[in-house]
């Protein structure tokens, strides 16, 4: 069976408190504060996830739900950032398969584009790690809200090689080579590292990644900074690691599962993470997996989180880390509910066989999940 999810028996309540080094260190769901980024391409409105953020003073691109620098904002580790609590956790907060994990291993932001995003690409982990010392970045956007004809371009047409690439990156007409994705709310496209690829204006986006800011940009469209400067290209970089064969990132075409009070839709499994959309009214029941800690996304609806006989208001634009062994909880919507849960998957076990067990055919999954 697999390890975590929802409808399913719950695991026995976990213990109200855990040991670590002499201390006694309470298992509660935590609540991440914010961290709105600066960026040229940003928006001055912030709706429908942020509606009192409006006219603001300078455009805000980003907004970063599980940076380090982000404080906790409820729980043990209150008034720490991420990072200072990720080093602080056992392994019964992060799961027994993130226990050696440094750093945080997922990276959740809101983004606002409206303007274009450059056109860029990022590098996988043996190149990251050889060439820049991080991590490289697979990533994920979910679709909150789409005005009518927003799109994005994702992976290179059929045919396009190295060296046509590089003609069209001197004669300015490398996005034409790109292939273009319109998008809806609701849906989910897949990026992973070394697929070209470029965000246009109109989207609000949930962006779920590897936890790494490492990007080569190749197309900036003339743009400069406040300074007056052009801003920064990585070409050389960038051709190291573009994938001009196969291309594999793109419209996710998901799975849905209604159960009961809830629908799962199923979105994507690969190395990095694993993410599934719930949407629910009145009381579900869930359980965490010790392997792995769980990240619950909230896009719409207000209610409650309970655990071990507390409970905690949940609410549009959160972001809540949910400890490994936390073991058995239940969502009570107040008003109908729409959230994203990702976490690190072991493929096998928590997707693939997750879904078996289920009875849902390979050819259902099988393009969900990226080795």
């Amino acid at each position: 069976a697999g390890d975590a999810g929802l409808l399913r028996r719950p695991a026995p309540p976990a213990q109200v408190f855990r040991r670590r080094e002499s201390c006694f260190v309470k298992l509660t769901p935590l609540l991440l504060e914010p961290r709105f980024v600066p960026r040229l391409w940003g928006a001055r409105s912030l709706a429908p996830l942020f509606p009192e953020a409006h006219n603001l003073a300078e455009p805000i691109g980003e907004v970063w739900m599980t940076g380090e620098e982000c404080r906790v904002l409820a729980g043990p580790y209150a008034g720490c950032t991420l990072g200072e609590a990720w080093s602080q956790f056992p392994a019964e907060w992060r799961g027994r398969r993130l226990a050696a994990s440094e750093p945080f291993p997922l990276l959740v932001k809101f983004l606002f584009p409206r303007e274009q995003l450059s056109v860029q690409v990022h590098p996988d982990d043996a190149y990251a790690r050889t060439r820049e010392g991080s991590r490289g970045k697979t990533e994920m956007w979910y679709v909150i809200s789409a005005e009518p004809g927003a799109e994005v371009r994702v992976g290179l047409k059929p045919g396009v090689t190295a060296s046509e690439f590089r003609r069209a990156l001197d004669e300015g007409r490398v996005e034409q080579l790109l292939a273009t994705i319109p998008l809806v709310a609701g849906e989910a496209v897949f990026v992973p590292a070394g697929t070209v690829h470029t965000i246009g204006p109109g989207l609000v986006l949930c962006e779920i990644q590897e936890y790494s800011d490492l990007t080569y940009r190749i197309f900036d469209y003339n743009r400069r900074t406040a300074e007056g400067r052009p801003r920064e290209l990585h070409i050389a970089q960038a051709l190291d690691v573009i994938q001009f064969s196969e291309q594999s990132g793109g419209k996710l075409e998901p799975l849905r599962i209604a159960r009961g009070p809830v629908t799962e839709t199923y979105f994507v499994a690969c190395r990095y993470f694993a993410t599934e959309k719930w949407e629910f009214a009145g009381r579900i029941a869930a359980v965490t997996s010790p392997e792995h800690f769980d990240l619950l996304i909230f896009l719409s609806g207000r209610g409650q989180i309970e655990a071990g006989g507390a409970a905690w208001d949940y609410a549009p634009a959160q972001v809540w880390l949910l400890p490994a062994t936390l073991g058995a909880y239940h969502l009570v919507a107040e008003r109908p509910t729409t959230l994203l849960r990702t976490y690190v998957p072991d493929i096998a076990r928590d997707f693939v066989q997750r879904l078996a067990d289920q009875r849902v055919p390979e050819s259902a999954w099988a393009k969900l999940v990226f080795p």
